[in-house]
């Protein structure tokens, strides 16, 4: 019984995506024709996760863990870890100031519904391909110049394995923040992996815990900054407060 009340709660998602892509994606399509328009898109785009992410019974808690505060004229290059399709809504949720770009898998715009939105907020990589890879940091390059900053879920993915609790970080993100002198904001979301995972006969609804938990300056060499960033989030997954 749990199992099929889970595929049609999976099945409202797929309802309510509709209706909310029908409702605000036409504004997006519109306001993203021209670049200076985009933060204007943005706004739409965050009508939609909220739809989304509150439409689907979730809410969170921000807990913060540094006395650090985001900066509305900087731009940055923001972190977390991933472990459900819902941890995509959170950023924008959460940051209502700076329009988002996200560096994300290609063959994510597959997903019905899903995918129209994320086409339009995202730079696409191919990571089987090379060229794919190594262009993505040109095109962050014009999104960072047109004004916006960028989302990169550094493990590149969310592991098949759900036992692990993070997986080994990319270099992306941190080459990223350290070519372009971004400061590096480091989110942690915990409660995803169990209340929406991506085995769609299991997940619930309930409150995400969002740690705010450092900007980091790109100061030093990427390795180290990917060390430590991966550190303080994996810290917080194993003692959350």
């Amino acid at each position: 019984m749990k199992k099929v009340l889970n595929y049609i709660w999976r099945g409202w998602m797929i309802l309510l995506g509709a209706v909310l892509t029908i409702v605000f994606g036409i504004p997006v399509l519109l306001f993203s024709i021209r670049k200076n328009h985009y933060p204007i898109a943005y706004q739409f785009i965050r009508f939609w996760c909220f739809g989304m992410f509150y439409g689907m019974g979730f809410r969170y808690e921000l807990k913060k863990l540094t006395e650090k505060k985001i900066d509305k004229s900087q731009q940055y290059v923001f972190i977390s870890n991933h472990t459900s399709i819902m941890d995509v809504m959170l950023p924008c949720i959460l940051m209502p100031h700076h329009p988002l770009c996200y560096v994300g898998k290609k063959e994510l715009v597959k997903i019905p519904i899903f995918g129209i939105i994320y086409k339009r907020i995202c730079v696409m990589v191919d990571r089987s391909s090379a060229k794919s890879r190594a262009d993505v940091y040109r095109r962050c390059a014009e999104r960072m110049e047109e004004g916006q900053s960028i989302v990169i879920f550094p493990e590149g993915g969310v592991p098949d394995d759900t036992s692990v609790i993070l997986d080994d970080f990319k270099d992306g993100a941190f080459t990223l923040a350290c070519k372009h002198h971004s400061p590096l904001v480091i989110y942690t979301f915990v409660g995803l992996k169990e209340m929406f995972p991506f085995d769609a006969s299991k997940g619930y609804p309930g409150k995400v815990k969002v740690y705010f938990i450092d900007i980091m300056e790109p100061d030093c060499k990427v390795d180290i900054l990917k060390m430590e960033a991966r550190e303080k989030i994996k810290n917080v997954l194993q003692n959350p407060v």
